[in-house]
Protein backbone atom coordinates (compact mmCIF):
# COMPACT_ATOMS: atom_id res chain seq x y z
CA UNK A 1 0.00 0.00 0.00
CA UNK A 2 1.22 3.63 -1.05
CA UNK A 3 1.22 5.45 1.92
CA UNK A 4 2.14 9.55 3.03
CA UNK A 5 2.35 11.06 5.77
CA UNK A 6 0.58 13.42 7.83
CA UNK A 7 1.26 15.17 11.01
CA UNK A 8 -1.27 17.37 12.32
CA UNK A 9 -1.39 19.37 15.77
CA UNK A 10 -3.87 17.70 18.59
CA UNK A 11 -5.40 21.38 18.42
CA UNK A 12 -5.98 21.28 14.74
CA UNK A 13 -4.28 24.48 14.02
CA UNK A 14 -1.44 23.58 11.40
CA UNK A 15 -0.65 20.70 9.12
CA UNK A 16 2.49 19.88 7.82
CA UNK A 17 1.89 17.19 4.70
CA UNK A 18 5.22 15.14 3.90
CA UNK A 19 4.73 14.44 0.22
CA UNK A 20 4.75 12.15 -2.41
CA UNK A 21 4.63 13.44 -6.14
CA UNK A 22 0.86 13.56 -6.37
CA UNK A 23 0.26 15.34 -3.07
CA UNK A 24 0.00 19.09 -2.99
CA UNK A 25 2.11 20.55 -0.58
CA UNK A 26 0.99 22.45 1.76
CA UNK A 27 3.45 23.46 4.49
CA UNK A 28 3.26 25.85 7.34
CA UNK A 29 5.32 28.27 5.53
CA UNK A 30 3.01 28.52 2.72
CA UNK A 31 0.38 29.55 5.40
CA UNK A 32 -2.02 27.62 3.11
CA UNK A 33 -4.86 26.67 4.26
CA UNK A 34 -5.21 22.99 3.93
CA UNK A 35 -9.12 23.24 3.22
CA UNK A 36 -8.50 25.48 0.06
CA UNK A 37 -5.19 22.71 -0.74
CA UNK A 38 -7.20 20.14 -1.94
CA UNK A 39 -8.83 20.21 -5.49
CA UNK A 40 -8.57 16.59 -7.14
CA UNK A 41 -10.22 12.98 -6.26
CA UNK A 42 -6.17 12.21 -5.95
CA UNK A 43 -5.89 14.80 -3.56
CA UNK A 44 -8.32 13.26 -1.14
CA UNK A 45 -7.03 9.97 -1.61
CA UNK A 46 -3.49 11.06 -0.80
CA UNK A 47 -5.10 12.53 2.72
CA UNK A 48 -6.71 8.96 2.92
CA UNK A 49 -3.60 7.30 2.81
CA UNK A 50 -2.17 9.41 5.62
CA UNK A 51 -5.52 8.38 7.71
CA UNK A 52 -4.62 4.89 7.15
CA UNK A 53 -0.58 5.58 7.88
CA UNK A 54 -1.59 7.35 11.07
CA UNK A 55 -3.67 3.86 12.05
CA UNK A 56 -0.39 1.95 11.80
CA UNK A 57 1.64 3.95 14.67
CA UNK A 58 2.61 1.89 18.18
CA UNK A 59 0.00 4.32 19.52
CA UNK A 60 -2.50 3.16 18.03
CA UNK A 61 -2.72 -0.34 16.17
CA UNK A 62 0.58 -0.80 15.40
CA UNK A 63 0.95 -1.88 19.18
CA UNK A 64 -0.56 -0.17 22.03
CA UNK A 65 -4.37 -0.29 21.84
CA UNK A 66 -3.85 -4.45 20.75
CA UNK A 67 -1.75 -4.91 23.83
CA UNK A 68 -3.78 -3.04 26.17
CA UNK A 69 -6.62 -5.62 25.32
CA UNK A 70 -4.47 -8.56 26.64
CA UNK A 71 -2.24 -6.94 29.64
CA UNK A 72 -5.40 -5.63 31.30
CA UNK A 73 -6.76 -9.41 31.17
CA UNK A 74 -6.30 -13.34 32.00
CA UNK A 75 -4.20 -13.60 28.61
CA UNK A 76 -1.01 -12.16 29.76
CA UNK A 77 0.79 -10.30 31.36
CA UNK A 78 4.02 -7.87 31.08
CA UNK A 79 7.45 -8.74 33.02
CA UNK A 80 8.89 -5.99 32.77
CA UNK A 81 11.49 -6.39 30.84
CA UNK A 82 12.69 -3.43 29.09
CA UNK A 83 10.01 -1.42 31.61
CA UNK A 84 7.01 -1.73 29.06
CA UNK A 85 3.50 -1.63 29.74
CA UNK A 86 4.29 -2.14 33.62
CA UNK A 87 1.52 0.31 34.92
CA UNK A 88 -0.84 -0.66 31.84
CA UNK A 89 -0.57 -4.32 33.12
CA UNK A 90 -1.01 -3.06 36.87
CA UNK A 91 -3.93 -0.71 36.01
CA UNK A 92 -2.36 1.98 37.19
CA UNK A 93 -1.91 4.64 34.44
CA UNK A 94 -1.44 7.94 35.68
CA UNK A 95 -2.53 11.30 33.54
CA UNK A 96 1.13 12.10 32.80
CA UNK A 97 2.10 8.85 31.01
CA UNK A 98 2.89 8.33 27.65
CA UNK A 99 -0.18 5.26 27.52
CA UNK A 100 -2.77 7.82 28.13
CA UNK A 101 -1.55 10.50 26.15
CA UNK A 102 -0.09 9.08 23.23
CA UNK A 103 -3.34 7.24 21.64
CA UNK A 104 -5.57 9.96 22.81
CA UNK A 105 -3.21 11.88 20.63
CA UNK A 106 -2.49 9.82 18.08
CA UNK A 107 -6.19 8.79 17.63
CA UNK A 108 -7.69 12.39 16.97
CA UNK A 109 -5.20 13.13 14.49
CA UNK A 110 -6.61 10.24 12.33
CA UNK A 111 -10.13 11.73 13.06
CA UNK A 112 -8.07 15.57 12.01
CA UNK A 113 -7.32 13.01 8.63
CA UNK A 114 -10.90 11.99 8.43
CA UNK A 115 -12.46 15.64 8.82
CA UNK A 116 -10.28 17.44 5.94
CA UNK A 117 -11.74 14.87 3.36
CA UNK A 118 -15.50 14.97 4.81
CA UNK A 119 -15.24 18.16 5.27
CA UNK A 120 -13.49 19.32 1.85
CA UNK A 121 -15.09 21.34 -0.48
CA UNK A 122 -15.45 21.58 -4.21
CA UNK A 123 -13.56 18.82 -5.13
CA UNK A 124 -12.89 17.27 -9.15
CA UNK A 125 -12.92 14.41 -10.40
CA UNK A 126 -15.36 11.09 -11.01
CA UNK A 127 -18.28 11.92 -8.19
CA UNK A 128 -18.30 7.74 -7.22
CA UNK A 129 -14.52 7.84 -6.47
CA UNK A 130 -14.80 10.82 -3.98
CA UNK A 131 -17.90 9.59 -2.52
CA UNK A 132 -16.45 5.87 -1.75
CA UNK A 133 -13.06 7.73 -0.39
CA UNK A 134 -15.68 10.52 1.65
CA UNK A 135 -17.14 7.06 2.91
CA UNK A 136 -14.25 5.37 3.99
CA UNK A 137 -12.86 8.62 5.89
CA UNK A 138 -17.00 8.67 7.66
CA UNK A 139 -15.79 4.60 8.69
CA UNK A 140 -12.50 5.80 10.07
CA UNK A 141 -14.41 8.57 12.01
CA UNK A 142 -16.67 6.19 13.45
CA UNK A 143 -14.07 3.03 14.82
CA UNK A 144 -11.87 5.87 15.78
CA UNK A 145 -14.20 7.38 18.26
CA UNK A 146 -15.00 4.07 19.14
CA UNK A 147 -11.94 3.01 20.04
CA UNK A 148 -11.88 6.62 21.87
CA UNK A 149 -14.95 5.64 23.88
CA UNK A 150 -13.28 1.58 24.75
CA UNK A 151 -10.11 3.44 26.54
CA UNK A 152 -11.67 6.82 28.01
CA UNK A 153 -15.17 6.61 28.45
CA UNK A 154 -16.62 5.87 31.76
CA UNK A 155 -19.54 3.40 31.03
CA UNK A 156 -17.75 0.57 33.18
CA UNK A 157 -17.11 2.75 35.78
CA UNK A 158 -19.59 3.05 38.81
CA UNK A 159 -18.64 5.73 41.48
CA UNK A 160 -18.67 8.66 39.15
CA UNK A 161 -20.62 9.61 35.53
CA UNK A 162 -20.83 6.91 33.55
CA UNK A 163 -22.49 8.44 30.91
CA UNK A 164 -18.97 10.27 29.85
CA UNK A 165 -17.85 9.34 26.76
CA UNK A 166 -14.96 11.16 24.31
CA UNK A 167 -15.45 14.21 22.38
CA UNK A 168 -17.03 13.47 19.19
CA UNK A 169 -15.18 16.14 16.82
CA UNK A 170 -16.82 16.67 13.25
CA UNK A 171 -14.92 19.64 11.77
CA UNK A 172 -11.54 20.19 11.13
CA UNK A 173 -10.21 23.34 12.50
CA UNK A 174 -14.14 24.08 13.79
CA UNK A 175 -15.12 27.14 15.78
CA UNK A 176 -15.02 24.82 18.95
CA UNK A 177 -11.51 24.35 19.98
CA UNK A 178 -12.19 23.44 23.40
CA UNK A 179 -14.45 20.35 23.65
CA UNK A 180 -16.48 18.84 26.18
CA UNK A 181 -17.15 15.31 26.69
CA UNK A 182 -19.77 13.88 24.30
CA UNK A 183 -21.76 11.51 26.64
CA UNK A 184 -21.51 7.55 25.71
CA UNK A 185 -24.80 7.12 23.99
CA UNK A 186 -23.67 10.42 21.73
CA UNK A 187 -20.52 8.74 20.72
CA UNK A 188 -22.58 5.27 20.02
CA UNK A 189 -25.19 8.12 18.11
CA UNK A 190 -22.39 9.65 16.24
CA UNK A 191 -20.77 6.17 15.13
CA UNK A 192 -23.73 4.22 14.12
CA UNK A 193 -24.78 7.83 11.90
CA UNK A 194 -21.33 7.91 10.25
CA UNK A 195 -21.25 3.97 8.98
CA UNK A 196 -24.41 4.66 7.68
CA UNK A 197 -23.22 7.23 6.16
CA UNK A 198 -20.13 5.15 4.52
CA UNK A 199 -22.42 2.67 3.50
CA UNK A 200 -24.47 5.13 1.28
CA UNK A 201 -21.30 6.64 0.12
CA UNK A 202 -19.37 3.98 -0.77
CA UNK A 203 -20.03 1.15 -3.72
CA UNK A 204 -18.89 -2.42 -3.68
CA UNK A 205 -17.43 -2.19 -7.26
CA UNK A 206 -14.51 0.16 -6.28
CA UNK A 207 -13.69 -1.31 -2.78
CA UNK A 208 -9.77 -2.14 -2.55
CA UNK A 209 -8.44 -5.79 -3.75
CA UNK A 210 -5.94 -5.88 -1.30
CA UNK A 211 -8.10 -5.46 1.95
CA UNK A 212 -5.59 -1.95 2.94
CA UNK A 213 -8.21 0.28 2.77
CA UNK A 214 -11.91 0.15 4.29
CA UNK A 215 -14.21 -1.46 2.16
CA UNK A 216 -18.41 -1.89 2.02
CA UNK A 217 -17.94 -5.06 3.92
CA UNK A 218 -15.33 -3.69 6.49
CA UNK A 219 -18.36 -0.86 7.08
CA UNK A 220 -20.22 -3.64 8.40
CA UNK A 221 -17.72 -5.38 10.02
CA UNK A 222 -16.79 -2.48 12.05
CA UNK A 223 -20.72 -2.24 12.75
CA UNK A 224 -21.10 -5.22 13.95
CA UNK A 225 -18.31 -4.98 16.33
CA UNK A 226 -19.61 -1.67 17.84
CA UNK A 227 -22.99 -3.22 18.50
CA UNK A 228 -22.04 -6.56 20.15
CA UNK A 229 -19.75 -4.25 22.56
CA UNK A 230 -23.39 -2.31 22.97
CA UNK A 231 -25.56 -5.17 23.33
CA UNK A 232 -27.46 -4.13 20.09
CA UNK A 233 -28.34 -7.94 19.12
CA UNK A 234 -30.42 -6.88 15.90
CA UNK A 235 -27.82 -4.65 14.74
CA UNK A 236 -25.07 -6.69 14.73
CA UNK A 237 -26.93 -9.64 13.47
CA UNK A 238 -28.14 -7.79 10.19
CA UNK A 239 -24.46 -6.26 9.83
CA UNK A 240 -22.97 -9.73 10.53
CA UNK A 241 -25.19 -11.16 7.70
CA UNK A 242 -24.03 -8.21 5.28
CA UNK A 243 -20.88 -9.96 5.27
CA UNK A 244 -21.65 -13.56 5.10
CA UNK A 245 -23.87 -13.27 2.76
CA UNK A 246 -21.32 -11.31 0.50
CA UNK A 247 -19.35 -14.81 -0.10
CA UNK A 248 -16.25 -12.74 -0.09
CA UNK A 249 -14.18 -14.13 2.79
CA UNK A 250 -14.13 -17.66 3.92
CA UNK A 251 -12.65 -18.86 7.74
CA UNK A 252 -9.02 -20.24 7.91
CA UNK A 253 -8.33 -23.93 7.24
CA UNK A 254 -7.06 -25.30 10.00
CA UNK A 255 -4.26 -26.61 7.56
CA UNK A 256 -3.24 -22.82 6.29
CA UNK A 257 -4.25 -21.24 9.99
CA UNK A 258 -0.20 -20.41 10.64
CA UNK A 259 0.20 -19.61 7.34
CA UNK A 260 -2.05 -16.45 7.00
CA UNK A 261 0.38 -14.15 9.99
CA UNK A 262 2.90 -14.27 7.63
CA UNK A 263 0.65 -13.65 4.51
CA UNK A 264 -0.61 -10.38 2.98
CA UNK A 265 -4.75 -10.15 2.29
CA UNK A 266 -5.77 -13.70 3.11
CA UNK A 267 -8.99 -15.19 2.81
CA UNK A 268 -9.95 -13.85 6.07
CA UNK A 269 -9.19 -10.81 6.35
CA UNK A 270 -11.83 -8.54 6.05
CA UNK A 271 -9.71 -5.01 6.99
CA UNK A 272 -5.52 -5.16 7.57
CA UNK A 273 -3.43 -2.59 7.98
CA UNK A 274 -0.60 -2.65 5.65
CA UNK A 275 3.35 -2.60 7.07
CA UNK A 276 6.81 -3.41 4.97
CA UNK A 277 9.90 -4.39 5.81
CA UNK A 278 10.53 -0.40 5.18
CA UNK A 279 7.89 1.12 6.65
CA UNK A 280 6.95 -0.73 10.08
CA UNK A 281 6.93 0.54 13.75
CA UNK A 282 10.45 -1.24 14.07
CA UNK A 283 11.19 -2.19 17.49
CA UNK A 284 8.09 -0.56 18.80
CA UNK A 285 5.34 -3.10 16.73
CA UNK A 286 3.51 -5.70 17.68
CA UNK A 287 6.53 -8.31 17.18
CA UNK A 288 9.29 -7.02 19.90
CA UNK A 289 6.64 -6.78 22.21
CA UNK A 290 5.51 -10.18 22.25
CA UNK A 291 9.30 -11.67 22.07
CA UNK A 292 12.85 -11.86 22.65
CA UNK A 293 15.44 -11.30 24.99
CA UNK A 294 15.57 -7.47 24.29
CA UNK A 295 12.18 -6.36 24.74
CA UNK A 296 9.75 -9.20 25.25
CA UNK A 297 7.91 -7.75 27.63
CA UNK A 298 4.13 -9.35 26.89
CA UNK A 299 4.10 -12.95 27.84
CA UNK A 300 1.12 -15.66 27.93
CA UNK A 301 -0.25 -16.74 31.07
CA UNK A 302 -0.29 -20.22 31.77
CA UNK A 303 -4.63 -20.24 32.18
CA UNK A 304 -4.53 -19.11 28.29
CA UNK A 305 -2.76 -21.81 26.87
CA UNK A 306 -4.03 -24.74 28.77
CA UNK A 307 -7.35 -24.12 27.00
CA UNK A 308 -6.07 -25.57 24.12
CA UNK A 309 -6.54 -29.22 23.35
CA UNK A 310 -3.75 -31.24 21.32
CA UNK A 311 -4.64 -31.04 18.00
CA UNK A 312 -5.82 -27.83 18.11
CA UNK A 313 -4.09 -25.78 15.34
CA UNK A 314 -4.13 -22.63 17.23
CA UNK A 315 -2.29 -24.12 20.62
CA UNK A 316 1.22 -25.80 20.60
CA UNK A 317 0.97 -28.17 17.69
CA UNK A 318 1.69 -25.58 15.16
CA UNK A 319 4.09 -23.21 17.19
CA UNK A 320 1.39 -20.96 17.96
CA UNK A 321 2.30 -20.23 21.14
CA UNK A 322 5.66 -22.09 22.48
CA UNK A 323 8.11 -21.74 24.97
CA UNK A 324 11.19 -19.20 24.67
CA UNK A 325 13.36 -20.44 26.81
CA UNK A 326 11.15 -20.58 30.15
CA UNK A 327 8.82 -18.12 29.02
CA UNK A 328 5.47 -18.65 27.32
CA UNK A 329 4.47 -16.74 23.93
CA UNK A 330 2.81 -15.83 21.45
CA UNK A 331 5.00 -17.15 18.50
CA UNK A 332 2.59 -17.41 15.88
CA UNK A 333 0.55 -13.73 15.73
CA UNK A 334 3.10 -11.16 14.17
CA UNK A 335 5.55 -13.26 13.53
CA UNK A 336 8.40 -11.70 11.21
CA UNK A 337 11.30 -10.42 12.27
CA UNK A 338 11.18 -7.85 9.61
CA UNK A 339 8.22 -6.08 11.17
CA UNK A 340 6.56 -6.30 7.71
CA UNK A 341 3.64 -8.44 9.09
CA UNK A 342 0.21 -7.29 8.16
CA UNK A 343 -2.45 -5.95 11.46
CA UNK A 344 -5.32 -7.43 10.84
CA UNK A 345 -8.26 -5.24 12.41
CA UNK A 346 -11.32 -7.34 11.45
CA UNK A 347 -10.94 -10.80 10.60
CA UNK A 348 -13.76 -12.86 8.98
CA UNK A 349 -13.80 -14.96 11.98
CA UNK A 350 -14.52 -12.17 14.40
CA UNK A 351 -17.48 -11.85 12.28
CA UNK A 352 -18.78 -15.64 12.68
CA UNK A 353 -18.40 -15.22 16.73
CA UNK A 354 -19.90 -11.85 16.77
CA UNK A 355 -23.30 -13.61 14.29
CA UNK A 356 -23.21 -16.87 16.91
CA UNK A 357 -23.42 -14.50 19.97
CA UNK A 358 -26.07 -11.77 18.27
CA UNK A 359 -28.11 -15.28 17.37
CA UNK A 360 -27.76 -16.81 20.78
CA UNK A 361 -28.78 -13.26 22.52
CA UNK A 362 -31.86 -13.03 19.80
CA UNK A 363 -33.06 -16.89 20.90
CA UNK A 364 -31.91 -17.90 17.72
CA UNK A 365 -31.08 -21.96 16.93
CA UNK A 366 -28.96 -21.39 14.63
CA UNK A 367 -26.41 -20.09 16.99
CA UNK A 368 -24.46 -23.16 18.00
CA UNK A 369 -24.00 -24.51 14.40
CA UNK A 370 -22.63 -21.08 13.53
CA UNK A 371 -20.47 -21.07 16.49
CA UNK A 372 -19.06 -24.74 16.01
CA UNK A 373 -17.91 -23.47 12.51
CA UNK A 374 -14.63 -21.86 14.35
CA UNK A 375 -13.79 -25.27 16.24
CA UNK A 376 -14.42 -27.44 13.39
CA UNK A 377 -12.26 -25.25 11.48
CA UNK A 378 -9.30 -25.70 14.48
CA UNK A 379 -9.08 -28.86 15.05
CA UNK A 380 -11.09 -28.57 18.25
CA UNK A 381 -13.87 -30.30 19.90
CA UNK A 382 -17.66 -28.59 18.92
CA UNK A 383 -19.51 -27.57 21.66
CA UNK A 384 -22.49 -29.49 22.86
CA UNK A 385 -24.58 -26.46 23.71
CA UNK A 386 -24.55 -22.93 23.09
CA UNK A 387 -24.20 -20.79 26.24
CA UNK A 388 -22.73 -16.83 26.54
CA UNK A 389 -19.84 -18.96 28.54
CA UNK A 390 -18.97 -21.23 25.33
CA UNK A 391 -19.18 -18.09 23.24
CA UNK A 392 -16.70 -16.20 25.34
CA UNK A 393 -14.40 -19.10 25.38
CA UNK A 394 -14.53 -19.39 21.85
CA UNK A 395 -13.72 -15.65 21.31
CA UNK A 396 -10.98 -16.01 23.88
CA UNK A 397 -9.08 -18.63 22.16
CA UNK A 398 -9.27 -17.80 18.57
CA UNK A 399 -8.81 -14.00 19.29
CA UNK A 400 -6.00 -14.11 21.71
CA UNK A 401 -3.01 -12.05 21.40
CA UNK A 402 -5.13 -9.62 18.98
CA UNK A 403 -6.28 -7.36 21.89
CA UNK A 404 -10.02 -8.35 22.42
CA UNK A 405 -10.39 -10.09 25.59
CA UNK A 406 -10.31 -6.87 27.88
CA UNK A 407 -13.28 -5.35 25.79
CA UNK A 408 -15.13 -9.33 26.06
CA UNK A 409 -14.56 -8.86 29.67
CA UNK A 410 -15.82 -5.47 30.39
CA UNK A 411 -18.84 -5.36 27.83
CA UNK A 412 -20.55 -8.70 29.49
CA UNK A 413 -19.80 -6.80 33.37
CA UNK A 414 -17.28 -9.41 34.32
CA UNK A 415 -13.94 -9.12 37.12
CA UNK A 416 -11.27 -9.09 35.52
CA UNK A 417 -9.39 -12.88 36.57
CA UNK A 418 -6.73 -13.72 39.25
CA UNK A 419 -5.36 -16.70 37.84
CA UNK A 420 -1.62 -15.67 38.34
CA UNK A 421 -1.50 -13.09 40.93
CA UNK A 422 2.21 -13.35 41.34
CA UNK A 423 2.12 -12.44 36.99
CA UNK A 424 -1.42 -10.03 37.18
CA UNK A 425 -0.09 -7.53 39.31
CA UNK A 426 -3.37 -5.33 38.93
CA UNK A 427 -5.09 -8.07 41.55
CA UNK A 428 -8.15 -8.82 39.94
CA UNK A 429 -10.12 -5.32 40.01
CA UNK A 430 -14.06 -6.06 39.81
CA UNK A 431 -16.13 -4.44 37.46
CA UNK A 432 -17.14 -0.99 37.43
CA UNK A 433 -13.40 -0.21 39.48
CA UNK A 434 -12.20 3.12 38.11
CA UNK A 435 -9.24 1.40 36.32
CA UNK A 436 -11.48 -0.08 33.89
CA UNK A 437 -11.29 2.98 32.04
CA UNK A 438 -7.76 5.18 31.05
CA UNK A 439 -7.43 8.36 32.54
CA UNK A 440 -7.81 11.59 30.46
CA UNK A 441 -4.35 13.10 29.82
CA UNK A 442 -2.84 15.97 31.91
CA UNK A 443 -1.76 17.89 29.06
CA UNK A 444 -5.65 17.78 27.35
CA UNK A 445 -6.49 18.69 30.89
CA UNK A 446 -4.12 21.50 30.94
CA UNK A 447 -5.20 22.62 27.09
CA UNK A 448 -8.77 21.73 27.52
CA UNK A 449 -10.84 23.75 30.13
CA UNK A 450 -14.07 21.95 29.11
CA UNK A 451 -12.52 18.14 29.50
CA UNK A 452 -13.50 16.61 32.71
CA UNK A 453 -11.12 13.72 34.21
CA UNK A 454 -12.39 10.46 34.87
CA UNK A 455 -13.27 9.21 38.09
CA UNK A 456 -10.23 7.77 40.44
CA UNK A 457 -7.94 9.72 38.83
CA UNK A 458 -6.16 13.42 39.49
CA UNK A 459 -6.82 16.59 37.34
CA UNK A 460 -3.20 17.63 38.69
CA UNK A 461 0.06 15.93 38.28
Amino acid sequence: MRKIIIILTVAFTSIIISCTEDSLEPTLAQSKAVETSIRTAEDLQGILYGAYNRMTSAAYYGRELIIFGEVRSDNCFSNGNSGRFITVAAMTIGNNEAYASDPWTQIYAVIASANIIIGAQDITGDQAVIDHIRGQAHAIRALAHFDLLRIYGQQHVTGGDPTLGVPYITEYKGDNLLPARNTVTEVKTNVYSDLQTALSLMSATLNDASKQQISTYAVNAIQARVAVYFGDWSIAKTACEAVINSTKYQICPAASYDDIWRTDSPVNSIFELAFSSTDNANINGLQYIYRGSQYGDVEALADLTGLFEANDVRGFVNGMIGYEGTRLRNLGKYPSIDYSDEVFLFRYEEVILNYAEALYELSDANALTVLNQIPAARNATPYAAISKANILLERRKELCFEGFRFDDLARTGSNIPLVSPFQQTHGGPAYGNYKYAFPIPLNELNANSNMVQNFGYSSTK
